[in-house]
């Protein structure tokens, strides 16, 4: 892979590895391009503290951390620092003021929760209600319409198990929303490693249809996920499968692509 911009640090306490050993393992694989995306703060206004992202007072230590590497390492690889977050519109203006003075170069969505996590279901939870489906998608395309992120994080991280037709609707009216903005979604890794329910086919016979882009993410909460090669292949050859273009690197942030 020419590069990667879904990577995870130790401080969202489900990564483990030093930030160095993340940099030096793209390096050995050959990348040209790393970008650290790992969980975004939310500020939630009250004692709840989050057990799968950083706090916001290790905001400050990630871009000192990160800004050193990329100095140290400038001739080796291109590092990028961003967040991995969600759109969710009643945070989302205590979390700018968050990250006002810090040099962010991007945001990836990756749409965990509809709500607060503290009174919202993990949108990896089977269900077959239709209106948190819809929800899901409203969310997206309402957060994408805000300019923030820069692609869709395994976008079919929702596990719809109601009707085909239901989920027919409103995964195409994402991709086709997807299309026209030319976002691309995401073939993610470490759900196709995992076995989890992502990457799924029919989410990719709708993309494949409609003529999305896509990218291959990582999504690396482990250094070696970085030298992976038989994982980057895996999502190459699914990429194949369905007739996709794959971005190799963002645009904005160096980029190329590619027709599978």
């Amino acid at each position: 892979m020419f590069a990667n911009y879904h990577t995870h640090t130790a401080r969202c306490g489900h990564a483990r590895g030093t930030d160095r050993e993340f940099v030096e393992s793209a390096i050995a694989h050959g990348m040209k391009v790393l970008g650290f995306a790992d969980h975004c703060p939310w500020v939630f206004g009250d004692s709840y503290r989050s057990g799968i992202r950083m706090t916001d007072k290790e905001v400050e230590g990630y871009f000192r951390s990160l800004t050193d590497l990329r100095d140290e390492y400038a001739d080796d690889i291109t590092i990028y620092i961003g967040f991995e977050a969600e759109y969710i519109p009643q945070l989302i203006e205590a979390q700018d003021r968050l990250l006002a003075d810090y040099p962010l170069d991007y945001m990836i969505m990756g749409q965990h929760f509809n709500d607060p996590e503290y009174c919202q279901v993990y949108m990896g939870v089977p269900t077959g209600d239709e209106a948190v489906l819809c929800k899901y998608v409203d969310r997206i395309i309402e957060g994408m319409e805000s300019g923030r992120y820069r692609y869709l994080a395994h976008p079919d991280l929702l596990d719809f198990t109601g009707g085909q037709e239901i989920y027919e609707k409103h995964f195409t009216r994402l991709c086709e929303y997807l299309k026209t903005k030319d976002i691309p979604v995401e073939i993610n890794l470490l759900g196709m490693t995992g076995g989890r329910h992502y990457p799924s086919d029919r989410f990719f016979r709708i993309a494949q249809r409609v003529g999305n882009t896509a990218i291959v993410g990582c999504d690396a909460h482990v250094p070696e996920a970085l030298c992976d090669s038989e994982a980057m292949e895996k999502g190459r050859a699914f990429a194949e499968k369905y007739g996709l273009t794959v971005l190799e690197a963002l645009p904005g942030l160096g980029a190329k692509s590619q027709v599978f």
